[in-house]
């Protein structure tokens, strides 16, 4: 069942009572080959999906039609102009059910609004959209002219050079749009290739330092941050004072006991500050050996 349903769909289906000299099945079934879309085709009208070209203001509700949108339009043409035919669309407002006509240009490769809407008029900078001032109808009627087009060649040249980095840009960006799938993704392999090769160099920089996680190039902004920090000199000072207190230290055993300990510790640091206090007294006033003779001579005394 679901293989006729198939056919069908297809319009592959020949039904028993069809025979070859009875032409096409739209001609035995009676209907066209466009189906509902020809419905007023004897009327010369088509059914088609129009698109919005520009923005425009309903004429029924005044509500803005976007560019872009699309309906359900009859087509049908409505003149000539040389050997370019006119076409009219008539289409109905998706907000109030409003008829809207428009018809082609040929003179002015632009499309019209005969009724029903009102074109939204949109003025923008020149500079700020990058874009570039199409001449007027007049100055299109005068470039005709080559002594005219002379006359002006080197000022369309000045235009032309000014302007050509802004072209340069923009073809660089449709080349880049409208570039093959090959080569769009060769060129993001290749950029997530050297962003995981920059990764693995972080990581592994980091773990050369002990460090766990994965540190982010440096930049001037941390170069300059670092540099302004200043650490404390007490690090320093704790460092001198403990390397004093070991060098204070005895290298033998304590008798018993951390309290004498402590005190023998002590004792050995106030005995090596007198002793460089002493050495220090000697150096700076020299050596006189009555003092000393004299100082143990009392000691031996005692």
């Amino acid at each position: 069942m679901s293989s006729l349903a198939a056919a069908r769909a297809d319009n592959f289906y020949y039904p028993p009572e069809w025979t070859p000299n009875q032409g096409s099945l739209n001609k035995f079934q009676g209907q066209h080959a466009l189906r509902e879309r020809a419905r007023k085709l004897d009327q010369g009208i088509l059914i088609i999906r129009f698109e919005m070209p520009f923005n425009i203001w309903c004429g029924g509700c005044n509500s803005m039609i976007a560019k872009g949108v699309r309906f359900n339009a009859e087509k049908k043409q409505v003149g000539n102009y040389y050997s370019t035919k006119i076409w009219s669309f008539t289409m109905k407002s998706a907000c109030c059910k409003h008829e809207i006509v428009i018809q082609t240009d040929p003179k002015n490769c632009e499309y019209v609004i005969i009724s029903g809407a009102t074109k939204k008029i949109e003025e923008f900078d020149i500079e700020d959209a990058e874009t570039f001032e199409l001449p007027a109808d007049e100055e299109r009627g005068k470039l005709a002219d080559p002594f005219y087009r002379l006359e002006h060649q080197e000022q369309d040249l000045k235009k032309k050079k000014e302007a050509e980095p802004v072209l340069v840009r923009l073809q660089r960006y449709s080349d880049a749009r409208h570039a093959d799938d090959y080569s769009l993704n060769k060129s993001l392999r290749a950029r997530l290739r050297g962003q995981k090769k920059r990764v693995a160099e972080e990581e592994a920089a980091s773990r050369k330092m002990g460090l766990g996680i994965r540190l982010l190039p440096a930049c001037k902004e941390d170069v300059a941050a670092a540099s302004n920090v200043k650490f404390s000199s007490k690090f320093d000072k704790n460092r001198k004072d403990k390397r004093a207190l070991i060098h204070a230290a005895s290298i033998f055993s304590a008798p018993s006991g951390p309290s004498m300990s402590n005190k023998r510790l002590e004792l050995e640091a106030k005995r090596r500050k007198i002793s460089a206090r002493a050495a220090s007294n000697l150096l700076v006033g020299g050596f006189r050996p009555s003092v000393w003779s004299h100082s143990a001579g009392t000691s031996g005394k005692h």
